[in-house]
């Protein structure tokens, strides 16, 4: 009887049931921001303090455990580990909405980070066993697409059920769907078997990983370039849908469905765009030149930033709209071509622990620094400009993805060098 992982349709459903979490991973992320009003009104928190809720609190443990929970992953199943951080991750945003103050919120954000930590790194090995290297950056970019899908579904899910009901109701809404998830994917999803004599002929030590990677200038290059990235894309995806509602006086309740409908097009539109195109053209022009793994990203992120200063700027909210479609598209194009890349920076065996260590730099600086640079920012800039502080600060954070498009094109030539061809 044929193996169900050997079925010629198996990789597709995998592919399929990791996008449906992921997407629960960035939705879970994303309602934070499109509340981000109601919740600082109930609770009394400045920009800083909702910075730090939103960012440092969910990276502190998050980024840390990525290292261990990948593994972990390695040893003892990706299937299982990925399952159960879904369970943790959704039952620590349901207990967000019961939230009475800054350090109950901040806590039970904290263990949506601990839950998140075990999802993505052991997700992209699931998907490097199953897609070979020609297909693999379109299968990360299509899995990649949880992201603006997920942010796009908790802006509008947010602010609908926010504007109905109240801001704690949708969090514990989404957070008990993911609950219900769980046990569907553990039953669908299964690890692809490794034959023995791969198995073998990778047979080294797990932990060496960090020591192969660190030798590597690709591998810091391409992980700090992502983390400018990330820095910017998630400060702004955190205090945009704030941004909006304050630049267009969309600030009352009811406005809030407004606002979704603004962000959550954008995002659904713009990135979901952007990463699949990011994952075609990478493995179309990566197999012809390893070079177009890190250049691609490069041109992405320099047409990024001045489009997205234009578009925070502009006082027509339809102009605004298809000016910041062209950004949403393009910040996070670099997913499939950059993650494909640092797999191959060690040796297949390692895969997830190579996914995990990338993510380890990339979320200590995305999520770690970026919401809290932007709410401490708008703090300071808020005796200057008043209720514009939080577009300046964004304008500020809006320019590291210059940085990243320099670290970029520098990682092209010691990634070419550094690259580890797949052993299956």
């Amino acid at each position: 009887m044929t193996n169900r992982t050997e079925r010629p349709g198996y990789p597709a459903l995998v592919l399929t049931m990791l996008l449906v979490v992921y997407t629960f991973n960035f939705l879970d992320r994303q309602i934070l921001g499109i509340l981000a009003k109601p919740i600082q009104a109930s609770l009394h928190l400045s920009d800083a303090q909702f910075g730090a809720i939103g960012g440092t609190a969910f990276a502190i443990l998050y980024s840390v455990l990525g290292v261990p929970l990948a593994l972990l992953a390695d040893r003892v199943g990706k299937t299982r580990v990925i399952a159960g951080s879904l369970v943790v991750w959704s039952g620590f945003t349901a207990l967000c909405g019961t939230a009475t103050g800054f350090w109950s919120l901040f806590l039970s954000r904290l263990g949506v980070g601990v839950g998140e930590a075990g999802g993505v790194a052991p997700s992209y090995a699931l998907i490097a066993d199953y897609f070979p290297v020609q297909r693999r950056a379109r299968a990360l970019a299509i899995y990649s697409m949880g992201i603006p899908i997920g942010l796009g579904s908790g802006v509008l899910l947010g602010a609908y059920i926010a504007a109905l009901v109240d801001w704690q109701t949708a969090f514990i809404t989404v957070g008990i769907a993911g609950i219900v998830v769980a046990p569907i994917f553990l039953l669908l999803v299964r690890d692809r078997p490794r034959p023995a004599v791969v198995a073998d002929a990778d047979a080294v030590p797990v932990l060496a990983v960090i020591p192969i990677l660190a030798r590597k200038p690709a591998y810091w290059l391409l992980s700090i370039g992502a983390g400018c990235s990330s820095m910017a894309g998630y400060g702004l995806a955190l205090w945009v849908p704030k941004i909006i509602a304050v630049h267009y006086g969309w600030t009352a309740n009811h406005d809030l469905i407004k606002v979704g409908q603004f962000m959550g097009s954008l995002l659904l539109i713009g990135g979901t765009t952007g990463i699949f195109l990011g994952g075609v053209f990478a493995d179309r022009l990566g197999t012809v030149d390893r070079a177009w793994y890190a250049r691609l990203p490069a041109i992405a992120w320099l047409i990024t930033a001045p489009t997205f200063m234009l578009g925070l700027f502009t006082p027509y909210p339809m102009f605004a709209w298809f000016l910041l479609l062209i950004p949403n598209a393009l910040n996070t194009l670099w997913l499939g071509p950059i993650v494909t890349a640092a797999q191959h920076l060690a040796p297949s065996r390692m895969r997830a622990s190579a996914s995990g260590s990338f993510l380890l730099v990339n979320n200590l600086l995305g999520l770690g620094l970026g919401p809290l640079l932007m709410g401490t920012l708008s703090d300071a800039l808020k005796a200057s400009y008043g209720a514009d502080s939080l577009r300046y600060a964004a304008i500020i954070g809006v320019s590291l993805y210059l940085v990243a498009a320099v670290l970029a094109l520098l990682a092209i030539k010691p990634l070419k060098r550094g690259w580890v061809e797949a052993t299956d």
